[in-house]
């Protein structure tokens, strides 16, 4: 066999254990009393990261030849990592510099509030920028309450996951498939599954925190009616670099024509552009929105350290799922079908890239002639239906866990840093399996 021929062979099962090893690693290393502090340390997340990442370009050393190993680190940190994290990064440190400060009384009402506009904007600014915008006011309000945790558990859901479903710019996956050639505005048609979603959301967290506002001590009640502050914006000037990031995003395209100035972007001209409003953002903010927002790095940098990992270990089995598109399609025969497969992958794999392969699936099933077929920039044609399914099983189910979308493990380690004790990897599916799941049924059967 060929060299060339060698690359393009299907890597064997054997090749998902170090991503099921780093799974485990940031389920259990935090619940066990030896590692528990240990595992607090974003060097040591590190380690286990990148240990497992060698593993994986072990595999494929063994396997292939070395150009395999070059091309899967070209992938995996060039292509996907590096963009994934600017853009993370870019929102972080920008949202970071708009401090919307007070202290409203946490009734369940306001926290819905809260919910609601995040939710809202989210798909506007981008889930990671509408998380870093209001979590902390949102844990400001709520200090003094004891039960707390839930309320972070449903932000992660509603504003950093399903909020964002309604541009490109809300989630990564749609952003891919807009690169692919979905019209900008097809998002929007997603209007109803999205309203439905965050609505029942909605009801169930106003019921639970009403239940858990009655449990609240009368002490802790008095200091949150009485120690209130009305809320203020400050740092204004980032909410005009925020809005650059997202144009970057929407309109900076490797290859293209560049704003129709005559000349092509360069490779990792929109990162550049991105880091660039980072480097405004610091310079014109004041230190003291910063402190007021308590902001720091080490939420971005534990997400940085985590995925660096996730990246090259999930080379392998989305390689294996990718070359079994033709053997799943049979099995993929309706929109609901795309929906919970393309959902409950992009639960433990990043939810962009398993876009990006049920969206190939469903393109190649799709017949040019039928009727109703979306028609694709590039002359490709989906079936609406398809892509629907496809498009909310990868933003919805992003919600499952701690690493299927990046804003929450942010807005976890933001909340653990505000002193709010946040469920492990596996407490946190607890909730979303007895919370999310029934709800996903739900919309199954409605549309």
């Amino acid at each position: 066999m060929s060299g060339d021929a060698a690359l393009t062979l299907t890597p064997s099962l054997w090749s998902i254990i170090p991503f099921v090893g780093l799974l485990l690693c940031i389920a259990v290393l935090p619940l066990v009393q030896r590692t528990a502090h240990w595992w607090e340390h974003n060097r040591n997340r590190l380690i286990v990261a990148l240990g497992f990442g060698v593993l994986t370009l072990s595999y494929y050393a063994m396997a292939y030849e070395a150009r395999k190993v070059v091309s899967v680190l070209e992938h995996a940190v060039v292509a996907e990592y590096l963009p994934f994290m600017v853009l993370l990064f870019s929102l972080y440190v920008i949202s970071g510099g708009i401090c919307l400060k007070g202290d409203l009384a946490a009734h369940p009402a306001t926290n819905t509030a809260f919910l609601a506009v995040g939710a809202l904007i989210a798909s506007f600014v981008g889930t990671t920028g509408a998380s870093m915008l209001l979590i902390r006011p949102l844990l400001q309000t709520n200090a003094e309450r004891k039960h707390v945790k839930h309320t972070v558990i449903f932000f992660i859901f509603l504003v950093s996951n399903v909020g964002g479903c309604l541009l490109p710019i809300g989630d990564p996956p749609l952003f891919l498939g807009y690169l692919k050639g979905v019209p900008f505005l097809w998002t929007l048609s997603l209007w109803k599954e999205w309203a439905v979603m965050c609505g029942m959301l909605l009801a169930v967290y106003y019921v639970w925190d009403t239940l858990a506002y009655r449990h609240e001590e009368s002490r802790d009640i008095v200091r949150d009616e009485t120690e209130r502050t009305p809320l203020i914006l400050s740092g204004k000037q980032n909410l005009l670099l925020l809005l650059g990031v997202v144009l970057c995003v929407a309109l900076v395209k490797p290859g293209e024509s560049f704003l129709g100035l005559g000349f092509h972007s360069f490779p990792f001209l929109r990162e550049l552009l991105m880091l660039a409003l980072v480097v405004l953002s610091l310079k014109f903010t004041d230190k003291q929105v910063h402190a007021d927002n308590q902001f720091t790095y080490h939420a971005i940098v534990e997400v940085a350290a985590l995925f660096i990992g996730i990246f090259i270990c999930m080379q392998a089995p989305i390689e294996i799922l990718r070359a079994s598109g033709a053997t799943l399609a049979p099995y993929l025969s309706s929109p609901a079908r795309f929906f919970w497969a393309t959902g409950v992958l992009s639960s433990f794999l990043d939810n962009a890239p398993t876009y990006v392969v049920f969206f190939e699936t469903a393109a190649s099933m799709t017949p040019d002639a039928a009727p109703g077929v979306l028609r694709l920039a590039d002359g490709t044609t989906i079936m609406p239906a398809m892509l629907t399914a496809i498009s909310l099983g990868a933003v919805f189910m992003g919600a499952n866990t701690y690493i299927g979308n990046g804003p929450n493990f942010m807005v976890k380690s933001i909340a653990e840093r505000s002193g709010v004790k946040m469920p492990s990897f596996l407490g946190y599916m607890a909730y979303s399996v007895g919370i999310l799941l029934p709800l996903f049924v739900l919309l199954t059967f409605f549309f």
